[in-house]
């Protein structure tokens, strides 16, 4: 079983997972601006024509929103650039595919050896699942040591897993092993459903929550609060990309050794981000492309 836990408390403490301008270019391109706003105002002061000056505030906006863009895009909770390029990456056949190639396979997941159950809806047969707990404000939890901001949700706890399972390649009804378990680095793309959800007119909390609570050490206190649940079961379609690994008559797939780039997404206007890890999402099955669809378990 694979604790991911800490890596979802990290994810959220930090403004940016994927930081797609280098903090160097920033710097550079601010020292551009200045002096481009400099040379701007000389112009307009000694030939008294403000076109120049015009046209340099149009194209530092158009720099300014293209970088603003790609921030946006690619923050921690804003997973629609990684579908454009999930559903970019063409998918694999095991029948021809090499060992040591990174791969894309969707196919009907079968559990290993363990399996997983949810935490709050206790939902078994699971290869995935995740609980994420939420306080508006500053209520402090001591179970975790997490950073408070006013006024907006905190992820006061977290309960996130994966192991390693079955798949049963859609193309060629090949089977093989997902490494998602103990040691990998796994980069889940699942919405997780809203199932508990207080407000300032009703904060009353069901003997159930208050047990759930109890037992993880929280506060069982009524307060704003929300709790969201998600997980892939057993018999569900999946999409995985990592890299094969082939040992007589099974095959495996592991987490890349190496960081995998998503390449300019220039249909999207996206600068290219390296990703580390083992990729899983959840298809939509009416699509015959197999497009993800970010499910949210009812």
């Amino acid at each position: 079983m694979n604790d991911l836990s800490n890596a979802a408390l990290r994810e959220h403490q930090s403004s940016y997972s994927y930081k797609p301008i280098p903090s160097l270019a920033l710097y550079v391109l601010l020292s551009l601006f200045f002096i481009g706003l400099s040379v701007s105002i000389f112009i307009l002061v000694v030939v008294h024509n403000a076109a120049f000056l015009l046209s340099f505030f149009f194209l530092s906006a158009l720099v300014a929103s293209f970088l603003a863009w790609n921030a946006v895009n690619w923050r921690h909770h804003n997973k629609a650039a990684f579908a454009f390029f999930l559903n970019s990456f063409p998918d694999s056949d095991l029948r021809l595919a090499r060992e040591g190639q990174l791969v894309k396979i969707t196919g009907v997941a079968s559990c290993g050896s363990l399996s997983l159950e949810t935490s709050y809806e206790r939902v078994g047969r699971c290869i995935y699942a995740s609980t994420l707990f939420y306080e508006y404000g500053q209520f402090g939890l001591k179970p975790v040591n997490v950073n408070r901001s006013c006024f907006q949700w905190n992820l006061a706890y977290c309960e996130r897993f994966s192991t390693d399972f079955y798949i049963t390649d859609l193309k060629s009804d090949i089977r093989a092993m997902v490494k998602a378990g103990s040691g990998c680095k796994v980069i889940p793309l699942i919405i997780e459903n809203k199932l508990v959800t207080t407000t300032k007119r009703c904060r009353v909390l069901s003997p159930h929550l208050r047990n759930w609570l109890r037992d993880r050490n929280l506060s069982a206190e009524p307060r704003l609060l929300r709790l969201e649940e998600g997980y892939i079961q057993e018999g569900c379609t999946v999409t995985v990309i990592g890299m094969l690994l082939k040992s007589n008559d099974s095959l495996m797939i592991v987490q890349p050794p190496e960081l995998i780039s998503t390449g300019c997404l220039w249909r999207r206007l996206l600068l290219p981000v390296d990703v580390d890890g083992l990729i899983l999402g959840v298809p939509d099955r009416g699509n015959p492309r197999h497009e993800l669809n970010f499910i949210q378990h009812p």
